[in-house]
């Protein structure tokens, strides 16, 4: 059962932020490491085809199935995006994971990415966006530098990274908590960090998931707040193809 009640203080902030004069509310959905079909990928195709809610899957291109592309016709608003090559860490143990780092040639990066672009974007063709998510939402300056040669048009990361040489559709609020539960972060914390976000004047708001961790928890506040959206004048979800377009802007 949907409980709302908790987003209270969302819903609030929001009337209070138009009453003011602020444009509606815009956010947008990304899903990271899909590979194959799963009945927990299943769980959040039927959510979201439930609230008409547009999700872009970052799609780990070395490790995609047949069965993934399968398992997505017929649901019409989901896009699939790059991530990365294969997500493995290229980094020493004493730094940060990170798969798109300055710690191999640059040609190699190179030929992956370029791989991987050209595989999803045959596979999917209109589902395809030429949108890059950095395994980990880490990326070196000198890659990005080369992105837009293979066929980019946009990054997405995490937070408020930003690169001058390409197009930046971030998202801000990961609604998992990987530190300690490794399960969906409290209630509370989240909608406290997209009021935030409401009030730096972030859009759109991009909300992180990742289907293939999702507990109980994860799924009843995507749940709850899906509705709140729905039945909200001044919320809305807008497409990956959405913000790709207007990041150009």
């Amino acid at each position: 059962m949907i409980d709302a009640s908790s987003l209270t203080s969302l819903i609030n902030a929001v009337y209070e932020h138009t009453r003011a004069g602020g444009a509606p509310v815009q956010l947008w959905l990304r899903d990271d490491d899909a590979t194959e079909p799963s009945e927990l990928l299943s769980r959040l195709l039927v959510l979201t085809e439930r609230f008409a809610v547009p999700v872009c899957l970052a799609v780990i291109p070395a490790h995609a199935t047949q069965g993934l592309a399968s398992q997505l016709e017929g649901h019409g608003s989901v896009c699939v995006a790059v991530h990365g090559w294969s997500h493995q860490n290229h980094a020493p143990a004493s730094e940060k994971k990170q798969e798109l780092g300055a710690h191999r040639a640059m040609k190699t990066i190179r030929a992956e990415l370029s791989t991987g672009f050209k595989q999803l974007s045959r596979q999917y063709r209109s589902r395809f966006v030429p949108l890059l998510v950095p395994p980990w939402n880490r990326i070196d300056a000198s890659v990005t530098a080369t992105l837009s040669g293979i066929g980019f048009e946009a990054l997405s990361t995490f937070g408020d990274q930003s690169h001058d040489s390409i197009a930046m559709m971030n998202t801000h609020v990961d609604i998992i908590d990987w530190k300690q539960t490794r399960g969906g972060r409290e209630t509370d914390q989240l909608v406290a960090e997209l009021i935030a976000q409401l009030k730096q004047g972030t859009r759109p708001i991009g909300l992180l998931t990742h289907h293939l961790v999702h507990d109980d928890a994860a799924w009843h506040f995507l749940e709850a707040l899906f509705a709140v959206v729905e039945s909200h004048p001044d919320m809305s979800w807008v497409s990956a193809q959405h913000v790709l377009e207007h990041s150009h802007k």
